[in-house]
């Protein structure tokens, strides 16, 4: 596995490690941060002696606060320093300013948690940080060559100069074991991998959200063109026939045929009303949650007894997901449970949308065994929905289903 990081190095091939760019990264990063740790240092102090002189007067305003914004701008290099010695990417976690103007970003910087973060980081790196830099640099390189460099003055230690060299043999492991302890800080402080999993979790989330919004874009879509094209048309056909058979003898085999071809033109055009409300009931959109579902219960085999009670109408995702849900245990229990009644509950507790599905069937249901109610739990997931089932064998099942009303809105 090729190392990503100063420490990878280090540990997967200790040897062929001295030989690589690896202590050399790591000793640019050690002293890049014992220069700049001194810099900041001198301006920081610069910038406070100002802000304390000048305090009543703007210059002092603006030198404290260019004392406290000074913590993106050494974050900002450090998070570029980073790359000496962690080469994945260490993304800026500072937001655009909703509007353009210094006013606007300076709003913005002021009230977000990663600027006072860096601020943080830019005092403790001036108090300590970059003064361990230079003592790790000191102990590994600096002490070693003075114990070398003995007998120059004294010729009776020549000694030393061995021994000085042996010292120094461990130099480029003690560097970069420091680089590498150090880069893991400030990565744990500026640029956490954990920020960069839960932006790519979230990101993946609203993907799939945008997903399942076309998805029922195009649901509606089907709805109105079978809606509008081919149910009007069988309807317009149904009509034609009617007219046909008045002009044809009755009891006639034309008559017949005509008859025939006219019933099988009604059963088609149940079948297709019936792909319609499976489609996207209109029901729904129009009368909302409870009135849909009582719809679903008066066509299920099963007798359903229906209580759900809503204080107003639910975003639309949300009616959508929920009446699927519905309609999917609905279908279950009447193919497979055995059950001689069921019921289904709804309440609205805050924003959390609570569903109840029972039945007194024979119970043993399992969401893993492909019935349906695993795809239902994919689709609950997009809203951050959650589904509990309860089917012991002998029954009865219990289907509890939880929505946050918010996620659809």
């Amino acid at each position: 596995m090729h190392a990503r990081t100063a420490w990878q190095a280090l540990a997967q091939r200790p040897l062929r490690f001295l030989t690589s760019w690896w202590p050399w990264r790591s000793l640019a990063y050690l002293v890049s941060g014992v220069l700049v740790g001194g810099l900041v240092g001198a301006v920081v102090l610069m910038l406070a002696a100002a802000g304390l002189v000048l305090l009543i007067v703007l210059v002092g305003v603006l030198a404290i606060l260019a004392l406290l914004l000074s913590g993106i701008y050494v974050a900002r290099f450090e998070r570029w320093r980073l790359r000496l010695v962690d080469l994945d990417p260490a993304p800026d976690p500072h937001q655009q300013p909703g509007s353009p103007g210094a006013r606007a970003w300076l709003t913005t910087r002021l009230r977000e948690p990663a600027t006072w973060r860096e601020l943080g980081f830019t005092a403790l790196s001036l108090v300590g940080l970059w003064w361990m830099d230079l003592g790790v640099l000191f102990g590994a390189l600096a002490v070693p060559v003075i114990v070398m460099l003995s007998p120059v003055d004294d010729s009776d230690v020549w000694g030393l100069a061995i021994l000085g060299f042996v010292l120094l043999l461990p130099a480029p492991y003690t560097i970069t074991a420091w680089a590498g302890a150090r880069a893991a800080f400030t990565r744990a402080v500026l640029a956490p991998r954990d920020d960069e999993l839960g932006a790519q979790l979230r990101e993946v989330r609203a993907s799939r959200a945008r997903l399942m919004d076309a998805f029922e874009l195009e649901r509606r879509r089907i709805e109105r063109d079978l809606h509008d094209g081919a149910q009007q048309r069988l309807v317009s056909l149904s009509v034609q026939l009617g007219l046909a058979g008045l002009d044809t003898e009755p009891g006639s085999p034309v008559a017949r045929h005509l008859a025939a071809a006219q019933d099988q033109v009604a059963l088609t055009l149940q079948e297709l009303r019936a792909l319609i409300r499976g489609v996207h009931p209109q029901v729904l959109t129009d009368h909302g949650l409870a009135d849909a579902v009582g719809e679903l219960a008066t066509l299920s085999q099963v007798p359903v007894g229906v209580d759900i009670r809503l204080p107003h109408r639910l975003p639309a995702p949300v009616e959508v997901t929920a009446y699927y849900v519905v309609a999917e245990a609905l279908a279950n229990i009447a193919k497979h449970s055995g059950a001689q009644r069921a019921e289904v509950t709804g309440r609205l507790h805050t924003d959390l949308l609570v569903l109840e599905i029972r039945d007194d069937g024979t119970g043993g249901a399992d969401a893993a065994t492909g019935s349906g109610l695993a795809g239902l739990a994919d689709r609950l997931s997009v809203l951050d929905g959650r589904m509990r089932l309860s089917s012991p064998p002998g029954g009865p099942t219990l289907l509890h289903v939880e929505v946050p009303c918010h996620s659809g809105s």
